[in-house]
């Protein structure tokens, strides 16, 4: 060691006398326009997705619940806090916020004697720099993610049309993946859809590559992932917070690569094997997607579970009014297939109410579910509406997807405007290409095109497929010739569909009249079930809702030793039933297990 690395640390006193350079008071010092100070928060843009939280490296932002705003299906009620012991500025939350409600000041002092508080809820907690201007926010432009969905392939309008082959073609690994980055996991989706699917969880795992996982998260809150992902309504989307920046996430379509990539003979042994045998019987009335549904949860609890379906096969309204070009029926069979395997036995043929008795079921099973759905059109009533050429759009559906040979109308009109509509109205258009090689369907509605209750999706294929859609029509007359022939419909320029209290009451301006020609038409306003199987004692007994089973928070009827679940319970929709499903196994099992049984 020389002298001089002795005597060098004393040097450093020289420092002591020179100017210093750092700011004693910054507190007038102007920060630039642009710099990343303390954050704030337009809690009216927020939607309390979390996403911020998510990305934040350093856990300094924690959601809490913010009392002012109310949650909802959109707005999860939750504020991002922020923890300036953690935060680094680096900004990523501001960047990644998908509504651009959370942005920062330029402010950059702020001195209190109270460390927790520099732990606050910008935007809820008043801040001196709320109204700053200036400060830093995402630039135009920029994202962390990409706001296009990727694309999914289907096919081209004429070459669909002369077939009911499906017609979307499901994603590549390649594109489910690119599309699986893009979800920040917020979780909104999650609270939204009815079953409360995993589903930030079984995106991850498409983006991982691991399908297994992905098939074990779908079946732990739904038997139905091949179907649900080709015609699930995916109210889950709309809530996307994507949606605030662009697209949203393909959730549907993942769910549906999940099931497409993982080879059927694997499902059962991804799922595991049923609980053992408890001793108890449970019967189902239906096998559409609550029953099914209900009696996999059941038979997975150890029960013996008895699924009574009037029809030759099952599926309900998955096979009987969903057309093969939007579901596949050997996807649906493949679901079918796993419930079976789990020990559900399914009596097809076997017409409650007439081959065996609501009593017998009752006297033989511990307890009975009630899924009938909804399997009866609705009428308009209008005058020629009994006419033998007008058919309700349910039962010329399942005429359609029974494989019966149907009179195939040279020119169709369909009333209505949901899916049930589109759905025959596009059956209806292939059997014309098939049979007369050109397509003359109409379709008509109460509502504008914004408020049809149709899938926008099926709308657009519609409008593809060559089918005309005219929106706020009032069906009025069938028109009759004097041989008795079908020769159209009067409708009338629809004003408003409700009276000024809310009331259906149709309105109309009788200078727009149109008459649109037709040899058939087909009636799809609604539907409702079929309750003749009950017999008068029990419709008596029980309590109803507006013409449906009326039934508690865990679908049991006012008979103690009866449920009612799905479609004639909730209304149609496939993702609603099979929550019903889950709900009234849930409630079977407890009621059972109540009574001194397993």
């Amino acid at each position: 060691m020389t002298i001089r690395d002795v005597l060098s640390p004393f040097t450093a006193w020289k420092n002591l006398f020179r100017e210093p350079v750092s700011i004693k008071d910054p507190i007038h010092r102007k920060a630039a326009p642009r710099y990343r100070g303390f954050h704030k928060n337009d809690v009216e843009k927020c939607i309390g997705c979390g996403t911020c939280e998510a990305i934040c490296q350093n856990g300094a932002i924690d959601m809490v619940e913010n009392r002012d705003v109310p949650g909802n299906r959109s707005d999860s009620g939750l504020r991002p806090r922020i923890d300036y012991g953690r935060c680094c500025w680096c900004a990523l939350c501001v960047d990644v916020c998908m509504t651009s409600s959370l942005t920062m000041s330029n402010a950059y002092q702020w001195v209190d004697s109270d460390p927790k508080a520099f732990m606050f809820t910008p935007g809820v907690d008043p801040k001196y720099w709320d109204n700053m201007e200036q400060g830093y926010r995402r630039p135009e432009g920029h994202r962390l993610t990409p706001a296009a969905r990727v694309h999914m392939h289907e096919m081209e309008a004429e070459e669909r049309l002369d077939s009911f082959t499906e017609i979307v073609d499901g994603y590549s690994v390649t594109d489910a993946q690119f599309e699986a980055d893009r979800c920040v996991a917020c979780g909104l989706c999650v609270a939204t859809c009815p079953a409360h699917m995993s589903i930030p969880d079984y995106i991850a795992a498409v983006r991982d590559g691991d399908y297994e996982r992905g098939l074990a998260l779908l079946y732990e809150t739904n038997p139905f992932s091949n179907v649900c992902g080709r015609v699930c309504t995916h109210k889950c989307e709309t809530v996307c917070a994507v949606n605030h920046e662009g697209e949203p996430i393909a959730i549907r379509w993942l769910k549906r690569h999940i099931a497409d990539q993982v080879p059927v003979e694997k499902y059962r042994q991804i799922i595991g094997d049923p609980a053992p045998a408890v001793g108890k019987k449970v019967a189902v009335v239906g096998a559409g997607p609550a029953g099914l549904t209900a009696a996999f949860d059941l038979a997975k609890m150890g029960y013996q579970v008895e699924v009574y379906e009037a029809r030759p096969k099952p599926g309900g309204m998955f096979r009987y009014g969903i057309p093969e070009y939007r579901l596949p029926y050997d996807m649906m069979d493949r679901d079918i297939d796993v419930i079976t395997s789990m020990g559900v036995n399914i009596h097809c043929n076997m017409r409650v109410g007439h081959d065996i008795a609501m009593e017998q079921l009752r006297e033989g099973h511990d307890a009975v579910l009630l899924t009938i759905g909804l399997h009866l059109g609705r009428s308009t009533r209008i005058p020629g509406s009994d006419h033998p050429n007008v058919t309700k759009a349910i039962d010329l559906l399942r005429q359609i997807t029974e494989g019966q040979q149907i009179e195939v109308p040279r020119q169709l009109v369909v009333i209505g405007g949901g899916n049930v509509a589109m759905d025959i109205a596009r059956s209806v258009a292939r059997l014309q290409k098939q049979s007369y090689g050109e397509i003359k369907v109409t379709l008509t509605a109460l509502e504008d095109r914004a408020h049809f209750l149709a899938d926008p999706d099926e709308i657009r294929e519609s409008l593809e497929e060559g089918i005309e859609i005219l929106d706020a029509r009032g069906p009025q007359e069938i028109l009759v010739d004097d041989n008795g022939a079908l020769v159209g419909l009067r409708t009338l320029r629809v004003l408003a569909i409700f009276d000024s209290e809310g009331r259906f009451a149709p309105s109309y301006d009788e200078s727009d009249e149109r008459i649109h020609p037709a040899n058939m038409i087909s009636e799809a306003i609604g539907q409702m079930s079929d309750t003749e199987l009950l017999g008068e004692p029990l419709k008596e007994a029980l309590e109803w809702n507006r013409g449906r089973i009326a039934v508690d928070g865990m679908g049991r009827t006012s008979e103690p030793w009866l449920w009612a679940a799905g479609d004639c319970v909730k209304g149609p929709d496939v993702i609603h039933a099979v929550a019903d499903g889950h709900r009234a196994a849930e409630s079977i099992d407890a009621a059972i297990k109540g009574q001194g049984g397993a």
